[in-house]
């Protein structure tokens, strides 16, 4: 497994694999690496073995543009040793590991920004997360210019928006949509659980109880007044959670709706203590 720290090393990489015919997946992650994370690596590698084989970059970048509040940004886990061992198990081809300075320069003044998508739901809470996810997401795409990139779908709201800019941008990159990873008691994976004291890790397991009577309500039939004031009444009825947001949008598009006669997504924020969880799930009528 090769390890890049700039970004004339991980093309360099890249070219070499291109001049012997293989394709390329790619991987974005902020670190913190966790059983989620090696399913997007899997993923990739199903994909690749599918058209032949292929080789696969996995990035390792905390972006600070992606953070509201420098608290969150100093406090976000880091722990390369472990990343890289696991990406060497999973036969990772290359990591893309840049410092900051690396990615952005001086004086730098492009940003990207799926503009109506990101500043509703999520975005409203955590204004310019997104506009900096797409940024370095672009820049992830111009360096390494890989053939697909995998996405979780916890992150729905972000998922949708990267598959916006893709769309509206024309940029050649196949966008891979990988299901939430949970642990065993329901609570949807992430490098955040890691924060979480364990009276908070305990009742972080609501959210999934939550999302988890949506569905039930919704293979029995149900209206949407109904279904968003039961899954408030789930949340609220665990006193350590703070809710910040119950939406249920289309799952297509992210727009309002009045009924629930289409697929739809119940997108959830809930804070306990400093860190914020969110978590989502598609029902279908």
């Amino acid at each position: 497994m090769q390890i890049c720290r700039s970004k004339q090393s991980i093309r360099d990489c890249v070219a070499a694999w291109r001049a012997e015919g293989q394709r390329v997946a790619l991987v974005p992650t902020m670190g913190a690496l966790h059983e989620g994370h090696l399913t997007l690596v899997r993923r990739a590698r199903d994909w690749l073995d599918a058209r032949g084989g292929g080789r696969i970059v996995t990035s390792i970048f905390v972006n600070p543009t992606q953070f509201d509040q420098q608290a969150d940004l100093a406090a976000y886990p880091r722990d390369e040793d472990t990343d890289l061992r696991l990406l060497r198990q999973e036969g990772c081809d290359a990591v893309f590991t840049p410092g900051v300075e690396e990615i952005y320069r001086p004086g730098a003044q492009t940003v990207v920004e799926v503009t109506a998508l990101s500043r509703m739901l999520m975005g409203r809470l955590r204004p310019g997360h997104f506009r900096g996810m797409t940024t370095i997401v672009t820049k992830l795409f111009n360096i390494v210019g890989p053939d697909a990139a995998t996405f979780g779908e916890k992150d729905y709201q972000q998922l949708t928006i990267v598959r916006q800019m893709v769309s509206d941008l024309d940029i050649p990159v196949e966008i891979l949509a990988i299901p939430t990873v949970r642990e065993a008691d329901g609570l949807a994976m992430s490098s955040r659980n890691r924060r979480l004291p364990p009276e908070d890790r305990i009742a972080a397991t609501v959210i999934s109880r939550a999302l988890d009577r949506a569905q039930a309500l919704m293979a029995g039939g149900t209206t949407l007044p109904v279904l968003r004031q039961e899954v408030r009444a789930v949340l609220k009825s665990e006193p350590r959670a703070d809710i910040r947001s119950v939406d249920i949008r289309d799952a297509a598009d992210l727009s309002r709706i009045d009924s629930l006669s289409r697929p739809v997504v119940i997108l959830l924020a809930v804070r306990f203590g400093e860190v914020l969880l969110i978590d989502q799930r598609v029902l279908n009528p």
